[in-house]
């Protein structure tokens, strides 16, 4: 599967998008497969690794060329996210992920002039880490929800209050923090801010990092701010309006998840085919048995057809067109998919699929979170219910 070049498959693809494949795709092959086990048993993606891809300009493909970026759209961003899926790692995928499409675009998107010249150079070339800290123990697709303070006063404001499953919270190195601002609560929408906090600032600490069914190699935490003071120009964006903030890069961010969803999958069925044709039982291959190629065919058309709905709606977002509706139908999709297929492609392993020497059986513990993380697939069927009858 996606042996296709892109230009061919897709219309709206360019030669530099199938560059951009074909890069992605040998530096998967060539520095991260042959060593990421060894990441998965330390928890964590090296920097230097990240440095590199930094130096590659893998993590500055939507970011201005006067921060060091290369300036490309949304499309680009899905086919990073789909190579890094296809990779079989989804905690190495969702490290670099977290760090280019769901925390530093705040800073593109909300910085001061002083503010992206300050970080996002640094951030591009991967010299620093950044993750965005969200979500709360009793506050995850519910951003109303959440707990953490911060209060103004003269020299600035003092952040109080914990976040919960961060990705990159032990090693990020700058981080994108939403807390409420508005003492009154305020409307929907209002009473959010963001601000940049960086390691090292007093009374912010790692309490602890958490260990977690999948994404072995992408380091998870619990933060905590306690008496947490930062000067006034840690304010990211407009006081109280970091709610809306939140909202659009979720629009991004789901794209991405879907893209890397399907990488994903992809990859998982290419590896049960391998398997299934040349596995023996009863005298034939698990491939001559009409009920598992029909289901990994069925499959194949599955994963196919999310996936152009992830590029057509990637065009689209390119376009500047609205695509809350569909966003939400990828992530609901793709989060759904992707355990289903991992689920097909494990069984089709017997029981070689359950053992941990095996891809499939890491990839399947790594899909579960899928559905959950970014918008549990519950959440996005109500934000795509919501829209139907608009």
């Amino acid at each position: 599967m996606s042996a296709v070049p892109l230009t061919e498959a897709f219309p709206f693809f360019t030669e530099e998008h199938e560059m951009l494949r074909t890069s992605l795709r040998r530096f998967v092959r060539e520095r991260v497969e042959p060593v990421a086990v060894q990441w998965e048993e330390a928890g964590f993606v090296p920097r230097e690794l990240l440095r590199e891809m930094g130096e590659l300009g893998f993590l500055g493909i939507r970011y201005p060329q006067a921060y060091g970026g290369s300036a490309l759209d949304t499309l680009a961003t899905a086919v990073l996210a789909e190579e890094l899926g296809r990779s079989s790692f989804g905690g190495f995928a969702v490290t670099v992920l977290v760090h280019t499409d769901m925390a530093t675009p705040h800073l593109l998107h909300a910085g001061s002039a002083a503010q992206k010249q300050r970080y996002l150079p640094d951030l591009v070339a991967g010299r620093k880490i950044a993750a965005v800290a969200m979500t709360e123990a009793d506050a995850g697709s519910d951003l109303q929800g959440m707990r953490t303070r911060a209060q103004r006063t003269a020299e600035g404001w003092v952040l109080d209050g914990s976040k919960m499953f961060i990705t990159n919270g032990v090693h990020g190195d700058v981080f994108f923090v939403a807390a409420k601002t508005d003492g009154g609560g305020g409307a929907r929408g209002r009473g959010i801010s963001m601000f940049i906090v960086e390691k090292g600032t007093p009374g912010f600490r790692v309490a602890r990092p958490l260990a977690k069914q999948g994404w072995l190699c992408s380091d998870t935490a619990e933060l905590v701010f306690e008496d947490c003071r930062l000067p006034a120009e840690a304010l990211l964006g407009v006081e109280n309006r970091g709610f809306y903030a939140l909202v659009k890069n979720l629009q991004n961010e789901r794209i991405v998840l879907g893209a890397q969803a399907m990488g994903e999958a992809a990859r998982a069925i290419e590896l049960t085919l391998a398997w299934v044709t040349q596995r023996k039982a009863f005298g034939r291959t698990l491939w001559d048995m009409q009920a598992i190629r029909q289901r990994l065919a069925q499959r194949a058309a599955q994963v196919e057809a999310v996936r152009s709905l992830v590029f057509t709606t990637a065009w689209r977002d390119a376009q500047g067109q609205q695509v809350s509706k569909e966003v939400s139908m990828i992530k609901a999709l793709a989060g759904t998919l992707v355990n289903e297929v991992m689920y097909d492609c494990l069984q089709f392993h017997g029981g070689m699929g359950y053992m941990r020497e095996t891809a499939i059986e890491r990839m399947a513990r790594d899909a579960r979170v899928q559905a959950i993380g970014g918008g549990a697939t519950e959440v996005m069927l109500e934000e795509v219910a919501k829209r139907l009858v608009a």
